[in-house]
């Protein structure tokens, strides 16, 4: 069988992904794309795309007749599903089939075999694998808890919810229903007992049709948050210490695949203790988010091996051997340090420095960045916020880890709140470095230190200068006086002028600042020297160490990247109109989104984080909390509406304190 030209079922990241291979094996490539998505790169890089009307996942990418239909037009011969999505829908797989296309991916009775979490976990069981009993929601008990609701029909963090109180329990449950019904089309969820700390190890298997099965590699994904992976490595430190577990794991992971005739590429996950005792979670019949770092630390061409597998190639002869160390975080536009809340507009700039390759293989120590953005591409509320994996690869772990975190830190990312700062201090921190890494990693070292800028509160405050002698610069680039001399020129001593900036993390910075005959000077920091201020670059003199921030703005706010760490602010207005003021105790909609439910009513007393409302956005479910106790004077929003970012949803007056 020959592949000539594959679409692929997704968007984003991984579609650029898919196609990047495909380019090089002389496969023509095709896009679907939703209306959200026109712009897209990935878009733009097919050799044909096809448009889905609408922008949700229900109307778009979870439509798979539309889906076959655009194959057809389109002339493509196979359909590669990337993750998400229809990616381990058998009824697609079986229609792709039946459709006359080449379905990249495991066969129809392993996707239904491995579909349901609560069948997948029995057979496993059958199969001699170790597993975690499975609880039925209707009969968990105290005893039971705490207890991990998961839906049977996807990943990804979606539909997962932990239960600590038995009187909590149906809510959950009816939470995690919703997600996983919009996230998959499935509403179905089950309990099992949850470990509040354990070590999530996963083995990357591939299978061909000729009985071949390798276990390629393991991956450690144990730092999560809402149960979605956030930094992910190759190979798994616990794995690494632990002797004969490595051999275990993939005799697990080879007998799992086995027991249910498994083909292509494919991943077993287990639950693992400090002892290196493992439990299956469960198998994801499609290619993981994390694959890169298998990829780095095996030389092979994972999405190659598919379609080759798919085109019915044997694997080759001898399996490769495992060498140096291979790190991936996920850049979400997303603020950890509020409840994680997502992000939605433009990514003004994405550049990360040190990068060797996108979407291709790494031979040698470096970056490769794996992104579905570029400079000007907007993030919107109907998809996974996450910009791009970046992925490092050293010859040791502490290499790798301390390749990217600089990669990071002086990365350019401009336009939305993100996880950098988080990822930084993760790949930092000492445990993290001990590989004493876990579930609870983020609750046991604390999310508040994990989070907070990169920048101290002094280092934030002499790039909020320079932010206003750029300005001043650009101000001054902008206009001149008769005889070509500067605008504000004076030939005698000046008032101080004075800049105005927000930041999100410390308020309100007023910069005064006036020209002397020796140069500029800042009140409150006689340790700047400014030994040259353009609009876009200005290099000074930081307490005797030279220093070189380059600046950046984007209408009001302003980016200040630098060796001592990246800020944005906000350039305030010199008059503000007072129409624009909002009440005191306004409860804002961080995000455009649509209200699912209502926690109060209009005059109820309500207290300090007591839930209002929830907006869906991004295909999860976000709870806006009360600011402070009080009554609720004032609630705009009723269920099914749709609100924009910014929008006044409700209004909470304080009570007075004696």
């Amino acid at each position: 069988m020959v592949i000539t030209s594959v679409l692929v079922a997704n968007r984003g990241e991984i579609a650029r992904r898919v196609f990047a291979t495909c380019r090089k094996m002389g496969i023509s490539t095709v896009a679907v794309f939703s209306d959200a998505d026109a712009d897209s790169p990935h878009v733009a890089e097919a050799d044909a795309a096809i448009r889905l009307p609408g922008n949700t996942p229900g109307e778009t990418y979870l439509r798979g007749d539309l889906v076959i239909a655009a194959a057809k037009a389109a002339g493509a011969d196979a359909i590669h599903p990337g993750y998400g999505f229809l990616s381990e829908n058998a009824d697609f797989a079986k229609a792709v089939l039946d459709a006359g296309l080449t379905w990249i991916g495991p066969p129809v009775k392993a996707i239904e075999q491995m579909g349901s979490k609560v069948e997948s976990k029995k057979m496993m069981d059958a199969a001699g694998v170790p597993v975690l009993a499975e609880l039925d929601p209707a009969q968990v008990t105290a005893a039971d808890l705490p207890v991990l609701i998961k839906a049977s029909a996807g990943g990804g963090g979606r539909g997962m919810r932990i239960v600590r109180a038995l009187d909590e329990l149906q809510d959950q449950i009816a939470g995690a229903r919703r997600e996983a019904e919009s996230a998959f089309g499935d509403p179905t969820v089950f309990c099992e007992r949850y470990l509040e700390t354990g070590r999530h190890i996963e083995v990357q298997v591939m299978a061909d049709t000729h009985g071949t099965v390798w276990s390629v590699g393991e991956r450690e994904c144990s730092i999560q948050r809402r149960h979605q992976k956030v930094v992910e490595e190759a190979p798994s430190p616990l794995v690494e210490k632990i002797d004969g577990m490595r051999d275990r794991l993939f005799d697990a992971a080879r007998l799992a695949s086995e027991a249910i005739g498994y083909e292509g590429a494919g991943t077993v996950e287990f639950l693992a203790d400090e002892k290196g005792d493992f439990f299956f979670l469960e198998m994801n019949t499609r290619l993981q988010v994390e694959h890169p770092v298998t990829e780095c630390t095996t030389g092979l061409d994972l999405v190659r091996l598919q379609l080759q597998v798919a085109a019915g190639l044997p694997l080759p002869v001898e399996q490769p051997a495992k060498r140096g160390h291979s790190i991936e975080v996920r850049l979400y536009a997303e603020d950890p340090a509020q409840d994680w809340q997502p992000q939605s507009g433009t990514v003004h700039r994405i550049e990360i420095p040190g990068t060797v390759t996108e979407f291709d293989l790494l031979d040698r120590p470096g970056v490769r960045l794996d992104t579905g953005v570029v400079d000007g591409s907007v993030v919107g509320v109907h998809y996974d916020p996450m910009l791009a994996k970046v992925i490092s690869y050293g010859e040791s772990r502490s290499d790798a880890a301390h390749l990217l975190a600089t990669a990071l830190q002086r990365g350019k990312i401009h336009g939305l709140v993100t996880n950098r700062a988080l990822l930084v201090r993760v790949l930092r921190h000492p445990a993290f470095l001990a590989g004493d890494t876990d579930t609870a990693f983020f609750d046991t070292h604390g999310l508040d230190k994990l989070s907070a800028p990169l920048v101290s509160d002094a280092d934030e405050t002499v790039s909020i200068a320079v932010a206003a002698l750029a300005d001043a610069a650009a101000n001054r680039r902008k206009a001149s006086v008769g005889g070509g001399l500067p605008s504000g020129w004076r030939n005698l001593p000046a008032q101080a002028q004075t800049k105005s900036y927000e930041s999100r993390t410390s308020g309100t910075h007023e910069v005064k600042y006036r020209n002397t005959r020796t140069g500029i000077e800042v009140d409150g920091l006689p340790g700047l020297q400014v030994v040259e201020a353009t609009p876009d670059v200005v290099i000074a003199d930081v307490d005797g160490v030279r220093r070189r921030f380059e600046v950046a703005r984007y209408g009001d706010l302003v980016s200040i990247d630098s060796p001592l760490g990246p800020v944005a602010v906000r350039r305030l207005p010199r008059f503000i109109d007072p129409t624009e003021q909002v009440a005191a105790g306004s409860l804002l909609a961080p995000m455009p989104g649509t209200v699912i439910r209502l926690g109060a009513a209009a005059g109820d007393t309500v207290e300090l984080g007591q839930p209002i409302l929830w907006l869906e956005a991004m295909k999860m479910e976000h709870k806006i909390a009360a600011p402070a106790a009080g009554v609720l004077t004032e609630l705009n929003v009723a269920v099914g509406q749709q609100v924009d970012v910014g929008a006044v949803l409700a209004v909470v007056e304080a009570e007075e304190k004696e």
